[in-house]
């Protein structure tokens, strides 16, 4: 791999189906930015939201064995777009790393054994503090002046605080900062680590569309045309749920949900084809239509500006 870093990459099971666009548009915007990305081989689900309910131990198991084959590559950083996965692959390793006997158990499962050496983190967290404002400023050639961005973080990427180890659990800025480097105007969003009911889609439908309701009531009422998010569960509840909300509560939302890594790839000058825009339920077309060169000086100076507050 070429590059000024690289990293071991995790992309999981929905960045290969229903979070494609997601995985697009990060793989984009880290080749713009010099990163290299490296697939673990014959990396397999990490057990994420249902194992864990069914046996603590399998899901460890499930997380450990890609964090085992990351350290046979010789990787220490594992990177992740996904919370749900960064949490899975967080808490194996925390759990591992600090009871012998429970590391034991899980490596009894594992053809590989792991030796707790390598740290997830989320593609955000990466490219917030491996790389830095200045840096995500340098690739910026597209004015997106049309856009008024509510950062919407969901509840678990910085959460638990112990575990996540990255941002504030209850007031993060990385996302908005970011967004503000590449030229975004950003709302001061109140409701940003708010949940929206993703993971209850399918049970309590009624409690869903109200806790979605809520988040997008609070973008709209902050000034924002559009929510930037860093969670395949959360983009695909925000956008494809809106319908539904509508329908049952008699609303009439109709703003684009972006992956954060969407609209960074729309500033570096890729086309929303490439980044997967053109999949989102709620058309995003009036919104970036008005895209338009600027001088990468200036956003380099303004993330500075930004990095150095």
């Amino acid at each position: 791999m070429t590059g000024k870093r690289s990293y071991a990459y995790y992309e999981g099971c929905s960045l290969e189906g229903t979070a494609a666009a997601y995985d697009a548009s990060v793989r984009l915007v880290m080749e713009s930015l010099g990163v290299g990305l490296e697939e673990p081989p014959d990396w397999s689900c990490c057990g994420s939201t249902p194992a864990h309910a069914t046996d603590h131990l399998l899901a460890a198991a499930l997380a450990a064995r890609n964090l085992a084959i990351v350290e046979g590559m010789g990787s220490n950083t594992l990177v992740t777009p996904c919370p749900s996965c960064l949490s899975a692959l967080k808490k194996a390793h925390g759990r591992m790393a600090k009871n012998r006997v429970f590391k034991e158990e899980v490596n009894g499962l594992l053809d590989t054994p792991y030796q707790c050496t390598v740290a997830a983190k989320s593609a955000l967290q990466v490219i917030y503090e491996d790389i830095g404002l200045e840096e995500v400023a340098r690739p910026v050639t597209t004015a997106l002046a049309g856009l008024r961005v509510a950062p919407y973080y969901g509840c678990i990427l910085n959460r638990p605080p112990a575990l996540a180890c990255f941002d504030d659990p209850e007031n993060p800025v990385s996302m908005d900062l970011i967004l503000k480097a590449v030229g975004v105007d950003v709302v001061d969003f109140a409701f940003k680590v708010e949940c929206c009911g993703a993971a209850f889609g399918v049970p309590k439908a009624e409690m869903v569309h109200r806790l979605t309701a809520k988040v997008l009531d609070m973008a709209l009422d902050a000034g924002a045309n559009c929510i930037a998010v860093a969670c395949p569960l959360c983009q695909q509840n925000l956008d494809l749920r809106q319908g539904q909300v509508n329908a049952a509560l008699g609303t009439s939302y109709h703003i684009p949900v972006f992956y954060f890594s969407q609209i960074m790839g729309l500033a570096y000058g890729y086309s929303p084809g490439q980044l997967g825009i053109d999949k989102l339920i709620v058309s995003a077309d009036a919104l970036i239509g008005t895209r338009g060169p600027v001088e990468k000086s200036s956003a380099a100076a303004e993330a500075g500006k930004k990095e150095a507050v």
